[in-house]
């Protein structure tokens, strides 16, 4: 926990803890592209680009934080429906909060079953505790999808900028330009359906040394289980290690935006306010 963890393309949902006596036990959910920036706001005041909500209240602590969104529009959703999960229609069947319940237990709650659902149980979430003393355990009905790895510690987001770690780099450093994945002229051909390659259909592995290059939507079917909009995880069909689809093409700018708008798009009708 001492090396915070470095996230690209970062997008969060975090959850604050007021640790002022006067206030104790209030809590706080919202969003950010930087959480070491966003709470230092909230706890300079609202002056400083805190929430109004927050301000004055404080000190408060970012107890913990979901991460992996494909973009600010899924997570902002994310956020809403789990401050407003008794008129979300996708948690109806979550119970609401009773008179004197603790606030911070309830929403712990609500967020074990909103991992479970769609279409947030099929992206490729990190929960995070970022103060690992006030973690606590799931119970066993609302833990997380396995997929979705569960964690302790800080985290830096990461800007990229235009062409780094991303695929092209990689595949120019693999492969020469106008040649296939085994050197031929005539441009790079899909490793599964064989078919050419256009520069911005690449996809390749997350192992640097696996020779995969493929289009997006072949290797998608791949790793699809029946019914799934977005894929969740799979088994890379040239190195054969086990890969999350979150993670393989976070790297890849706009084709996961692309794809998850289909499952954004099921929880449009739960956020009236955008």
């Amino acid at each position: 926990m001492e090396n915070p963890d470095v996230v690209e393309h970062f997008y969060g949902v975090y959850l604050l803890y007021c640790t002022n006596p006067k206030y104790k036990g209030r809590i706080y959910i919202g969003y950010t592209v930087d959480p070491n920036r966003r709470i230092k706001q909230h706890n300079a005041g609202k002056q400083f680009g805190g929430a109004w909500r927050t301000s004055n209240k404080g000190p408060w602590t970012m107890v913990m934080i979901i991460h992996g969104f494909p973009n600010d529009i899924s997570a902002l959703r994310f956020e809403w429906a789990w401050q407003h999960p008794d008129i979300s229609r996708r948690l109806k069947h979550v119970p609401r909060k009773k008179s004197g319940q603790n606030s911070f237990d309830y929403h712990l709650m609500v967020l074990g079953e909103m991992l479970r659902v769609g279409p947030w149980s099929r992206l490729p979430l990190t929960v995070r505790w970022l103060a690992p003393h006030f973690a606590k355990d799931f119970p066993a009905e609302r833990c997380p999808p396995m997929h979705m790895p569960l964690v302790y510690g800080k985290v830096i987001p990461k800007k990229v900028q235009r062409g780094e770690g991303g695929t092209k780099n990689r595949n120019k450093d693999a492969f020469p330009e106008d040649t296939d994945a085994s050197g031929s002229a005539g441009g790079l051909l899909c490793s599964l359906c064989k078919n050419l390659l256009e520069p911005n259909e690449k996809l390749t592995c997350v192992n640097p040394t696996c020779t995969l290059v493929s289009h997006l939507v072949c290797l998608a079917k791949r790793f699809r289980n029946d019914g799934m909009i977005l894929p969740v995880e799979g088994t890379c069909p040239a190195c054969r290690i086990n890969i999350l689809w979150g993670d393989l093409i976070r790297k890849m700018k706009g084709c996961y935006q692309d794809l998850a708008e289909a499952a954004n798009a099921e929880s449009d009708s739960d956020i009236s306010d955008f």
